[in-house]
């Protein structure tokens, strides 16, 4: 077997059952998962009938590189979403969801013949980077992301012998499982980092759609690179999905973007790989592209649910509106671990560890003595877990 199976470290849902092992809940209430970040909004109706108008392309073989009017599809909605002044074609490759993408791309671009090579990411982060970059034969190197510096790294503090081995820099804009959001300012700071020190960014935006009506759209890489006058969006990536956007996380089906120079080579490595996309899924994903309005609409309702949530959590506390994403990252008043053991238990709410998401880098762990909590469930559930956590934080 691959010895660097060995260096990957177990799933936080697998260590968040363990610890809901070791207890028993309050059966007297029913439970409310808030810790996987599964859309529980309804799938839009119109894309189920297009899967099922298409079903009997399940005959059909379907290329790696996707549907031509998908590909277009894709790229229409980029330029209108990040007011780009251009992108083809040639500068998208559809996938099926941004795992799988951000795991294969990381293993098509690391060069191992390079000494030491690494791949820098933000801490907490969403555990692909690091399995991604172990099975690639990089090294993981951590930039935590506190709340002195808006849960962004701070990249300035970095030093010039990691920008000098970096050969993949992740970003993740909104966050997982912060919620923040980078500035075009600190976008533009790495793109000029990736330049000096040739590096690629891949930017991870899949939870860009999900922010508070009346506030600005969260600005993509892409987005960054057009107001530079980069079209070709050199040495940049980014990844999106359905998932979240238009609660379709079942579909699989997202999109790579940017640096076409990059994206050749990755979609020869795809053809070999085998990870085409079906035909109705890509027909499917065709109509989800190209319509806002159930976008709206679930942003709506998680603006609904955020409110709802802090106006009960916040007297209790130290919990923020997060920039975007349907997340919470609120500091508990005991351990993390603690905190979600026996809110499960006495409360029958399951939240994530904040230290599940993170590692400890000398001696600090980001994500120690704070919880991870999804509004993914209905705005009643939400109301009621939080009206629960109330409960459980005035008994400590």
């Amino acid at each position: 077997m691959n010895p660097d199976l060995q260096l990957l470290q177990p799933y936080p849902f697998e260590k968040l059952n363990q610890l809901k092992a070791a207890v028993t809940p309050n059966q007297q209430l029913s439970h409310i998962a808030l810790s996987v970040g599964e859309p529980k909004h309804p799938a839009p109706e119109f894309v189920q009938q297009a899967m099922i108008n298409n079903i009997r392309r399940l005959e059909n073989y379907p290329t790696t590189k996707g549907l031509p009017e998908l590909n277009q599809a894709i790229a229409d909605w980029a330029q209108r979403r990040f007011a780009l002044n251009a992108i083809d074609t040639q500068q998208v490759i559809p996938v099926n969801g941004t795992r799988e993408a951000i795991f294969a791309f990381t293993q098509a671009v690391i060069d191992r013949t390079q000494p030491q090579p690494l791949v820098v990411s933000p801490n907490p982060f969403y555990q692909i980077y690091e399995g991604a970059a172990y099975l690639a034969g990089a090294q993981p190197h951590f930039l935590p992301c506190l709340a002195d510096n808006g849960f962004n790294p701070d990249f300035s503090a970095v030093p010039e012998d990691i920008w000098q081995r970096c050969q993949l820099l992740f970003l993740c804009s909104p966050g997982n499982p912060t919620g923040s959001v980078l500035s075009l300012a600190q976008l533009q700071q790495l793109i000029e980092l990736a330049d000096r020190y040739d590096f690629v960014l891949a930017s991870d935006e899949c939870y860009s759609e999900i922010y508070i009506d009346g506030h600005d759209a969260p600005i993509g890489l892409l987005e960054a690179c057009a107001r530079l006058g980069r079209d070709d969006y050199r040495r940049c990536v980014v990844f999106h999905s359905l998932s979240k956007r238009s609660n379709l996380p079942g579909l699989r089906s997202g999109f790579i973007a940017g640096d076409a120079q990059l994206l050749q080579p990755f979609l020869q490595y795809r053809t070999y790989h085998g990870c085409a996309m079906p035909l109705q899924s890509q027909l499917a994903s065709i109509a989800a592209w190209g319509d806002e309005h159930h976008v709206q609409e679930n942003r709506r309702q998680y603006t609904e649910k955020f409110r709802a949530v802090l106006d009960i959590l916040k007297p209790v506390m130290d919990v923020e509106q997060s920039d975007a994403s349907f997340y919470l990252w609120p500091k508990t008043p005991i351990d993390d671990e603690t905190f979600a053991q026996r809110l499960f238990a006495e409360q029958h709410v399951t939240v994530l560890p904040g230290s599940y998401l993170s590692r400890t880098i000398d001696g600090v762990n980001p994500g120690a003595n704070r919880i991870r909590i999804a509004l993914v469930a209905s705005i009643e559930e939400c109301v009621d877990a939080a009206q629960r956590i109330r409960t459980f934080v005035q008994t400590l």
